[in-house]
């Protein structure tokens, strides 16, 4: 199957059932691989607040927990969700653990690396908190490392928010 857009994805929840991505179109979303004992653990804050400012206009974090990165998710997805729960509000969707790199990675990250190569055109996610960033038209715009705080995406975001979704 060719994958065009995020629409064309499904991702699992944390209960283990798949969910179709399709129900994001004409949405711009912000998909990010988390961890919750990492030192880039605190973006956790700048992704609500990006939520909270812009969901009511079409924006939506989807996180996926992953533990490739120095087992730094080692926690069920209970554990996770009370986590980011207790420690930072988290009102945006959780998804269930996943490994974003290797032959275990599922299609979206797949597609979503290839989209959107990191630096010298490596696919390879490097660390917890690599985000991608999708127009409404469910297409990669842009992958951010790490280490760019959420607030920097702000102006990316509001531009894309400003534009109509135009289906194919």
């Amino acid at each position: 199957m060719l994958f065009r857009t995020v629409a064309d994805f499904t991702a699992r929840l944390p209960n283990g059932e798949e969910t179709s991505l399709a129900g994001k179109a004409g949405k711009v979303l912000l998909i990010v691989n988390t961890a919750s004992k990492c030192g880039f653990t605190a973006q956790y804050a700048g992704l609500e607040a990006l939520w909270r400012k812009y969901r009511d206009r079409g924006f939506e974090v989807i996180a996926f927990p992953c533990n490739q990165f120095g087992g730094q998710e080692p926690g069920t997805a209970e554990e996770i969700a009370s986590f980011c729960d207790t420690n930072f509000g988290i009102s945006f969707p959780l998804m269930a653990k996943i490994e974003v790199n290797g032959p275990n990675a599922p299609p979206l990250y797949q597609w979503l690396k290839a989209e959107a190569p990191g630096i010298f055109g490596s696919r390879r996610i490097k660390w917890n908190f690599t985000k991608f960033l999708i127009g409404r038209d469910g297409r990669v715009v842009r992958r951010y490392a790490s280490m760019d705080k959420p607030e920097k995406l702000e102006a990316d975001i509001e531009a894309l928010l400003q534009l109509p979704f135009q289906p194919d």
